[in-house]
């Protein structure tokens, strides 16, 4: 199916609230990647939205150029032509621009949509995310309203963060303590400043302990409930159901099922993945060149084995396995077997 149009993605989004349940929003930093998403949500007959940050973008660039808004233009082209091949719907998302890379990232590329827009085309991306976490909540809000001004005007989404995952993810680090935790009343002045839709759609990533990168289930304090408190003052203030807002799950990485699906029964539509499946990805390379020590390396004058050191012969096995990631995650979040297209 070709990528989403601003209109299908609205109603996934719609369609998982409904339903109780989340997308997978992985990240991708190459074909390989890109391929290994769409071979896991048509095995597990899920839509999905895929995604990539500053780093990812440099990469597809090449990484000596570091040409962020082409290497992302290049990875939507690529994205939007071979998705017509598999039998799901994706959306196309950037992730994580912090205050340093809105001139080089997000604002050049809604600028490029705003061109497709004005020629009658979809934009290149269905969504955007201003990571403002790093910033204080007051100039994060101001700068939100800004572009979701012009998200709005591209019919994409907008995604913000209102406070702090903690870790490390392409350069963006969080601190730890308290400002894990967003509170009802920085969700409050979030709604008050971007409101419920009429200036605009978004997405709200709410932490509630997150953290990015590796750990081992129990090493971090998450608060799902915390989610479903916030929407709940939310509702009480403003309306908008008893879940006005589209959440956003980062941080992901060992989470327990329970906690998964606590999460998304507060109205989490969108989960980010990356880690599991890098580390599933890159597992796989590892295994392929163990098993095959003497067939990839040209060992006392030998000539190895082409069959084995072919990256289209070790690149298949590790898009499986990430695939296969991919399925497990739509499985813990509900949205296997829920395809829209």
């Amino acid at each position: 199916m070709p990528v989403a149009t601003p209109e299908q993605y609205a109603e996934m989004l719609d369609r998982a609230k409904a339903g109780g349940f989340a997308y997978p929003a992985v990240n991708v930093s190459s074909s390989q990647t890109i391929n290994a998403v769409l071979q896991g949500l048509t095995e597990a007959g899920s839509d999905g939205i895929v995604q990539v940050t500053t780093g990812g973008a440099d990469y597809f660039a090449g990484h000596t150029v570091k040409a962020r808004a082409t290497g992302a233009i290049a990875f939507a082209k690529f994205a939007t032509e071979v998705a017509r091949n598999y039998p799901v719907t994706v959306a196309l998302h950037t992730d994580h621009c912090p205050k340093p890379a809105l001139e080089t990232f997000v604002l050049p590329l809604i600028a490029a949509s705003e061109e497709e827009v004005r020629a009658g085309r979809n934009p290149i991306f269905q969504s955007h995310m201003w990571d403002g976490s790093a910033v204080p909540l007051a100039e994060n809000l101001e700068i939100a309203k800004d572009i979701i001004r012009r998200t709005a005007g591209i019919h994409a989404i907008l995604e913000v963060e209102i406070g702090v995952v903690g870790g490390e993810e392409d350069g963006v680090s969080g601190e730890g303590g308290e400002q894990l935790y967003t509170s009802l009343a920085d969700a409050t002045h979030a709604v008050e400043a971007l409101g419920l839709g009429e200036h605009g759609r978004y997405m709200a990533a709410l932490t509630f302990g997150n953290v990015h990168g590796v750990y081992k289930p129990g090493n971090v304090k998450l608060r799902p409930e915390l989610l479903g408190q916030i929407q709940a003052g939310l509702a009480e203030r403003f309306g908008h159901g008893p879940k006005p807002l589209d959440l956003v799950f980062h941080g992901g990485s060992g989470s327990s099922d329970d906690e998964i699906q606590e999460a998304v029964g507060n109205g989490v539509v969108k989960m980010n993945l990356d880690t599991d499946t890098q580390y599933a990805f890159t597992r796989s390379v590892a295994g392929t060149m163990f098993s095959h020590y003497e067939g990839v390396l040209k060992i006392d004058g030998e000539v190895g084995d082409k069959k084995i050191y072919d990256p289209r012969a070790w690149g298949k096995i590790a898009e499986t396995d990430m695939a296969a990631r991919v399925v497990a995650a739509t499985k813990q979040l509900g949205s296997f077997g829920h395809s829209q297209s």
